[in-house]
């Protein structure tokens, strides 16, 4: 059941059927167009979903499906029921044509031994045409729509007699012609022509009575006529008797071959409505490639899980002005069967009502919708929908009456299988009393186990929302820092109408408004408050979640190629273990071996002296040779020898020095009195003059070079780092060099971690250290953006730093 009767016009199906319309080649497909209908059937539904995906791809990937001659002759077909009635020749051409396609298509569906598109050929298979027809078709009508010369022996005799006699007549023609012009009676640019199907002169008026014949008709100057010549009257009428002729034969043709296909006419319109039908589904996938539509998951049962779902007509609409609809994705179950939608005027509640009804009823009109191919869509018998006001001025209805109307007829026809969406609702009166009643309509509504979808604004309702089972709320999300719409929906908690913020940035006096905030009361103002504090914290809660999210896939992969390394160490050791134990064991059988020989030999010698002593030399070589185990080279470090090349001279700026006892080297920047300022490495220090060396700058380099190469050999735990890392940097109290050195410190670990913000709180105080910070920062080329923290959350005194 649907309700209202224009439900098709309040969600915009009838411009998806104009689309529809425009997008078949003939009123064949248009006529299928008119005749959708919203159905309940699951296995309709799933039939009409696949065939359209099947001719998707063939209209994606298949060029030389036929396209063309998609031709209405169902009149014609009509006309051939009557007894002793034929069709012209021209009829019989757009049915040849019709019937060329439908074997081309035939042809294109059964050919495709890898059954791509099965349900397409399912819909081929009753379609059968007589071979006879079309080549009856064939024989008789040429490429051109005439009948052909072979049609008939009769036919071909009488065309050639007409050929002849004209060929005569034109000679006579021509010869009188060329003497009236050389008579100078006709003009050189005239020439032979016809009038009332006979070939006459044209001649100038003044000159008319010098030929002897019949003025057929004259220009509209009248300077001009047309005369048949007396001498070609005989020819004329014999080449018209035989274009008679040619006329009874022909009628004769085309009255044989309709009797002929006359017994066909079942087989012709099941061919034709065949062609009606790929006409029909080639509309809805061209419009599903225009829309990015597919085909989701069916349920039989009532189901919304819907992922990245948008508008139909917004989305045709936006891609010609080059922009991209916001997704919508909504979930609604057993569980949570009504969702309680809130948010500010302008923020996309209607929009998601609307979108919500017109991609369901497209599913269950056999179109396919654009959303994720992994959404799952349910179906349901009954749709209904309040969306805008049915007021009437004949029916004496306001709007809130004619609300009360829809709101009866849901509560009448409301069941588990019904989706009702509601725009807007409750208002139309005063808002106590239009609350306390939406409110127990929504309780009737929720206990019929109905689906569906509301807008409001009511507090009371998403209070209900909150506390009934079977309700969820949602909220359409919005900037309450900028004031602007993000249309996107959240399902899960209420929204905030942002109706003082919103008043505010229009520009209404703050005396205003703070007078409406006293008049609303505490509580409803801060219900409003919490819920855009709300809004803000989980932005920036969920800010950090892909942060951490982030992070995670990072530990997580090197936990992997950690866990991978180890497996290969462990398989490597296990290898040299085994193949020192086969080593090992081969080599005690070789041992053993020889050992009994050994004792052998000295047995059959009986224990003589000079056999025993070679024996036992023998074996005692290869002892040294094989036994012996080989030995292990460990090279074990060397303590590093300092050797420091001592140079002459005195200390000044830019000399290479050592502290006196130590293996530390630096070079000095400047000298205060008995002090001098040096930097070792990246660090800079005093210290007096009395505890340095001067040394070479061979000395200096080389001690710098042996300095650099040792944390290379050092490894840096990354698992470590990251654990211990935070986004988060403060740097207040410190001084100016040593809050630089922790931000160099805090960037370099953020740059190796990879992540992508950080935030730095440095204090506003004068804005001192926040200048400092931010003018070292630009020269990192690794730094996007900087920009102030949200008011909310500190403001000019934390610096929100975006990497590139």
């Amino acid at each position: 059941m649907l309700y209202p009767n224009t439900l098709e016009t309040k969600l915009g199906f009838d411009t998806i059927r104009e689309r529809l319309k425009e997008a078949c080649i003939s009123p064949l497909g248009q006529d299928y167009v008119e005749k959708i209908r919203f159905t309940d059937n699951v296995q309709l539904i799933d039939k009409l979903l696949r065939q359209t995906t099947e001719f998707k791809q063939i209209v994606q990937y298949e060029p030389d499906f036929p396209n063309s001659n998609y031709l209405d002759v169902r009149p014609q077909l009509s006309r051939a029921r009557v007894e002793g009635l034929a069709l012209t020749e021209a009829e019989f051409f757009d049915l040849k044509l019709v019937l060329r396609t439908v074997q081309d298509c035939l042809r294109f569906l059964t050919k495709r031994e890898d059954n791509n598109f099965p349900f397409l050929r399912e819909m081929a298979g009753p379609v059968g045409v007589d071979k006879k027809i079309p080549d009856s078709l064939e024989r008789v009508i040429d490429d051109r729509g005439n009948v052909r010369d072979s049609a008939s022996p009769e036919l071909a005799s009488i065309r050639r007699r007409i050929i002849s006699e004209q060929a005569n007549l034109r000679k006579r023609l021509d010869s009188i012609l060329r003497q009236a012009r050389q008579n100078g009676w006709i003009p050189d640019d005239l020439s032979l022509t016809i009038r009332g199907g006979r070939l006459v002169i044209p001649i100038a008026a003044e000159h008319k009575r010098k030929i002897k014949g019949f003025v057929h008709d004259e220009s509209q100057t009248g300077q001009t006529v047309f005369i048949e010549p007396a001498e070609v009257f005989d020819a004329n009428n014999e080449v018209r008797e035989l274009e008679y002729e040619e006329r009874r034969e022909i009628y004769r043709i085309l009255l044989t071959l309709t009797d002929q296909i006359r017994p066909h006419l079942e087989e012709l319109k099941k061919a034709i409505n065949f062609l009606a039908q790929i006409d029909f589904i080639r509309a809805k996938a061209k419009l599903a490639i225009q829309l990015n539509a597919v085909m989701p998951k069916l349920q039989e049962r009532p189901l919304i899980d819907w992922t990245d779902t948008r508008h139909p007509l917004l989305h045709l609409s936006f891609t010609k002005q080059g922009k991209t609809v916001v997704p919508l994705s909504v979930r609604l179950d057993q569980k949570d069967r009504i969702l309680i939608i809130s948010g500010p005027n302008a923020g996309g509640k209607s929009v998601a009502l609307k979108t919500l009804g017109l991609v369901q009823y497209m599913l269950q009109c056999g179109l396919l919708v654009p959303m994720n191919e992994y959404s799952e869509m349910g179906v349901f018998q009954n749709l209904f929908i309040d969306i805008g006001d049915e007021q009437s001025l004949e029916n004496d209805l306001s709007t809130y009456s004619s609300h009360l109307t829809a709101m009866k007829q849901f509560l009448v026809g409301a069941n588990k299988r019904t989706l009702f969406l509601i725009d807007e609702f409750g208002t139309g009166t005063e808002p106590g009393l239009g609350g306390a009643i939406a409110e127990s309509i929504l309780e009737d509504l929720n206990k019929s186990g109905a689906y569906g979808v509301v807008n409001t604004h009511y507090t009371n309702l998403k209070v209900m929302a909150d506390k009934t089972s079977g309700l969820i709320n949602g909220a359409m999300r919005f900037d309450g820092e900028h004031l602007e719409p993000l249309y996107q929906l959240e399902i899960g908690r209420p929204g905030s109408s942002f109706a003082f913020e919103i008043a505010q940035k229009i520009g209404l006096p703050k005396d205003v408004i703070d007078r409406a905030k006293e008049k609303l009361g505490n509580q409803q103002v801060n219900f409003e408050k919490l819920l855009k504090e709300l809004d803000i914290e989980k932005r920036v809660f969920s800010e950090k979640n892909l942060e951490i999210s982030i992070n995670q896939r990072k530990v997580a992969q090197q936990l992997a190629e950690y866990t991978a390394l180890k497996t290969r160490l462990d398989n490597e050791q296990k290898k040299l273990i085994n193949d020192a134990k086969q080593k090992a064991k081969t080599l005690v059988q070789e041992a053993n071996q020889r050992i009994e020989s050994t004792i052998r030999e000295i047995k059959e010698n009986k224990a003589e002296r000079e056999p025993t002593k070679l024996a036992r030399q023998e074996l005692e070589r290869f002892e040294q040779l094989e036994l012996k185990p080989e030995p292990i080279i460990a090279e074990t470090p060397k303590p590093a020898e300092e050797e420091f090349e001592k140079d002459g001279g005195a200390i000044a700026v830019g000399s290479y020095v050592r502290i006196a006892g130590q293996s530390t080297v630096g070079e000095v920047l400047a000298l205060r009195g008995k002090d001098a300022e040096i930097r070792i490495g990246d660090l800079k220090s005093n210290v007096k003059l009395s505890r340095l060396e001067k040394v070479s700058k061979k000395t200096f380099k080389a001690a710098t070079d042996v300095r650099d190469d040792r944390p290379r050999s050092q490894g840096i735990d990354m698992n470590e780092k990251m654990q211990n890392f935070s986004f988060n940097l403060d740097i207040r109290g410190k001084r100016g060099e040593e809050a630089i050195g922790e931000v160099d410190r805090f960037f370099d670990d953020a740059l190796m971690l990879g992540y992508p913000e950080l935030r730095i709180v440095h204090g506003k105080g004068d804005g001192i250290l926040r200048t400092l910070v931010r003018n070292h920062l630009r020269g990192y080329k690794q730094v996007g953006k900087m920009e102030d923290e949200h008011a909310d959350r500190g403001g000019a005194g934390v610096t929100i730093v975006k990497i590139k």
